[in-house]
């Protein structure tokens, strides 16, 4: 199967690509580059790649590929705090002309990289693909709007799928900081402290960056029958897990580190617990990854590939970098690029 992934430099795309090729699939890139050069250790195997602004994909772009998997994203609830209009232009408005055109273009499975913060301040009970849905951030609200849009293009022909991801972690050579098990690793690693600001209540759920890719690997080739227009919640029961429980297995895997719950911040909001069991009753697809596991991983990788506290703070965090990008005049007020990095 011929495929394009969409923000394959990103975090997950840089674990997804590779997997997918392994599996026998033809992938192409697209990307606008925001953070190919955010690399610890090796750099990644480039595919062939689109070098272009989500905002900007052309029919023509699209004509030739049988899926379409949508990662690209400003994927951070910070940033869609600080430039909502942005978010939403890019995330929900570019996403489902994507989709528009991916249809146009004869594409038949389009696959979503939605988000379980869809289901925002659910409460302790297990939530599934079937609740109500209570987004609190812009990011989140654009996920949902763009389920809602896309799922109304769904035919015969066009077949697409939203997969509601936990919050990822574990190790990408375009690593992501600002994700909460890799965040309290790192700072266990670089300062010896783990630092929960929030009262540590809140619940989140938990998924690793190479569940996420071979969840995506099978909805490529799941019968359509069963996947068209069905949003699957990505990740498993036992990484129903509360911040501060995060916290104290980052205290657990990480020799010599102490625990410092601040509750500086209050009792964040966002707080759900997810069922997974619509994707292994109706996928056989089952999360595998531990949080333990997950947290063991990261600690080698970062003391493996030398982790500084200036990669970790700026390089590898959403909203610094993209503030960065801004500084240097490499990104304009609305976040398009007008000028190579340096």
């Amino acid at each position: 199967m011929k495929v394009l992934v969409t923000g394959h430099q990103g975090y997950l795309g840089t674990v997804m690509v590779p997997l997918l090729n392994a599996a026998g699939h033809d992938v192409v890139g697209l990307d606008n580059g925001y953070f190919a050069d955010c690399v610890l250790g090796i750099a990644p195997t480039e595919p062939p790649c689109l070098a272009v602004d989500l905002r900007d994909v052309t029919v023509d772009q699209l004509r030739g590929f049988d899926a379409v998997v949508h990662l690209a994203a400003l994927s951070n609830d910070p940033l869609g705090a600080l430039a909502p209009d942005i978010t939403y232009d890019v995330n929900h408005h570019a996403s489902v002309r994507l989709a528009v055109l991916a249809k146009e273009a004869g594409v038949r499975r389009f696959l979503y990289a939605s988000t379980c913060s869809v289901y925002g301040a659910a409460g302790t009970d297990l939530v599934s693909e079937d609740a109500e849905l209570h987004p609190i951030t812009p990011y989140a609200i654009s996920k949902v709007r763009v389920e809602a849009d896309v799922a109304a293009l769904a035919d015969a022909d066009f077949v697409p799928v939203f997969l509601r991801n936990a919050t990822a972690f574990g190790f990408s050579p375009r690593l992501r900081a600002d994700i909460v098990l890799n965040n309290l690793v790192g700072h266990a690693v670089l300062t010896g402290v783990v630092r929960v600001m929030s009262d540590g209540t809140p619940w989140r759920p938990l998924v690793h960056a190479q569940d996420i890719a071979r969840a995506f690997e099978t909805c490529l080739t799941a019968p359509a029958e069963i996947v068209s227009c069905r949003a699957y919640n990505v990740g498993a029961e036992d990484n129903n897990v509360t911040v501060a429980e995060i916290a104290q297995t980052v205290v657990d895997t990480v020799p010599g580190s102490t625990l410092l719950i601040t509750g500086e911040t209050g009792s964040d909001p966002r707080s759900y617990r997810v069922d997974f069991s619509r994707a292994r009753a109706e996928l056989d697809f089952e999360a595998t990854w531990s949080v333990a596991d997950g947290a063991a991983e990261l600690y080698e990788a970062y003391l493996a590939n030398g982790l500084n506290s200036n990669d970790f703070d700026e390089s590898f965090t959403r909203l610094k970098r993209l503030e960065w990008l801004t500084a240097q005049g490499i990104l304009d007020e609305t976040m398009r690029r007008v000028s190579a990095i340096a």
